[in-house]
């Protein structure tokens, strides 16, 4: 790896082509049969039906996959890493050092990876010194965009001040000098949305209602005041247009944030037609996280007051989200992973999305990959196999459009490669050194 303060060495010209695959290349457009895609160091060169390939693009190595499908490596627009999922307790780290949490979430990096997530958004928890460390290849994970952290007013989503006094989001997800999450005013809002600038963050996030694990709310009530909403995203403007997610459950919370001008909003279970309307008019996304939402919810690792929130809502978030995808709402993908979901299941959001939101295949696909990049502004660099664009890519041995459900299966998942370079091979499909390692 480079040294500590150089970025990764310029590139050398390799190409290598992968041939004989299925092409879905994330546009929505149908697969290419009988394909090529050339790699050109981190970027891809060229990619169609291999009977175009224009003979001057010779490559320097070949790679036969058989047959079998390549898709955009994956983007979950919604995740988590520093909380532990159902493996563990937010609350242990009151026993840990910073220092220890840092190293589970490496672990956590590298399976989501690994299972074919190429990029991911998280949304509280992570600072921007982990982004630049998988940016430089130190560690393995997603091209990382962070939020550093949520926005909520005193005994809002954000405050997780429990009645001993100890404060649990900060015990559980945040890391030492991480921006302060509570904010009481307008001109509060203003100056914590420039000291997320300041930290490096790719997003604002806030939460404009309450929520299911929160303990002084309900997903019900609204949240952040819209005159606090609107400070934000006309603070995240002047800070050359970063998206703004809002944290949504409840009508609203939802109508506060869709009125105010956020890009996304996550969850967004209490949707009706009248808000739905206003996100197609507006462009706004939907990410619904329906993944969190079948987790079986065990009374014995949560409180009362969750337990309740939780049957209740999940059961209207499914009830509600196939009616925002008829309606024609924008829908990225996201799982909240690292809430009760564990790290690396991320895929499974793409069953889901066909079964429970009515999405067809290949447009919950669309979900995962181009429309995720668009959304998290990462559409000039990755989403789509074409060139120009970043190597990021997953190879499988089944049919998305025909089996979707299956790339939820880490066995179905042969290769993932990101920025050309290897992340994991379960198939050995790329022997003899044809792309490098991506940790070498």
């Amino acid at each position: 790896m480079p040294p500590l303060d150089e970025t990764p060495a310029p590139t050398s010209g390799a190409r290598t082509l992968l041939h004989r695959l299925r092409l879905i290349d994330g546009s929505g457009r149908p697969p290419v049969p009988d394909a090529a895609l050339l790699i050109e160091d981190a970027v891809i060169r060229w990619a169609g039906p291999a009977s175009a390939l224009p003979s001057d693009l010779a490559p320097m190595a070949r790679v036969d996959l058989g047959g079998r499908t390549v898709c955009p490596g994956f983007i979950d627009a919604h995740v988590h890493f520093a909380l532990p999922g159902p493996a563990g307790n937010p609350l242990q780290g009151l026993y840990e050092l910073p220092s220890y949490r840092t190293l589970k979430v490496l672990d956590r990096l590298r399976v989501t990876l690994e299972n074919g997530v190429t990029t991911a958004r998280d949304l509280m928890g992570l600072d921007a010194g982990f982004r630049q460390a998988v940016a430089e290849r130190r560690i393995p994970g997603p091209r990382l965009l962070v939020s550093v952290t949520m926005l909520s007013q005193r005994a809002g989503h954000a405050d997780f001040t429990l009645a001993g006094g100890i404060d649990g989001l900060a015990v559980a997800v945040t890391f030492p000098e991480s921006p302060r999450s509570l904010v009481g005013s307008v001109d509060d809002m203003r100056s914590r949305v420039r000291d997320l600038v300041a930290a490096g963050a790719d997003c604002v996030k806030l939460a404009t209602s309450g929520g299911v694990t929160s303990p002084h709310d309900r997903p019900e009530w609204l949240g952040l005041r819209p005159e606090m909403i609107r400070a934000a995203v006309e603070e995240a403007e002047a800070y050359g247009g970063l998206p703004v997610a809002a944290h949504a459950i409840g009508r609203p919370g939802i109508e506060a944030a869709v009125r105010s001008g956020v890009t996304s909003i996550e969850h967004g279970y209490a949707l009706d037609e009248e808000l739905r309307a206003e996100m197609v008019d507006r462009g706004q996304y939907l990410v619904p996280t329906l993944l969190e939402t079948t987790q079986d919810l065990d009374p014995a690792r949560t409180s009362p007051s969750a337990y309740e929130k939780g049957v209740r809502w999940h059961r209207i978030a499914q009830e509600s989200v196939a009616r925002s995808a008829a309606a024609g709402v924008p829908i990225a993908m996201g799982t909240d992973s690292g809430l009760a979901v564990g790290h690396g299941r991320n895929l499974e959001e793409l069953g889901l999305l066909v079964r429970i939101a009515g999405l067809t295949p290949m447009d919950a696909i669309v979900a995962g990959t181009s429309g995720a990049a668009r959304l998290c502004g990462v559409a000039d660099v990755t989403g789509t196999l074409e060139a120009g664009k970043a190597a990021d890519l997953v190879v499988t041995d089944v049919d998305p459009l025909a089996a979707i459900a299956s790339l939820g299966e880490p066995g179905h998942i042969l290769a993932v490669v990101k920025e050309g370079r290897i992340a994991v091979d379960r198939a050995g499909l790329f022997g003899g050194g044809s792309l490098p390692a991506l940790c070498p």
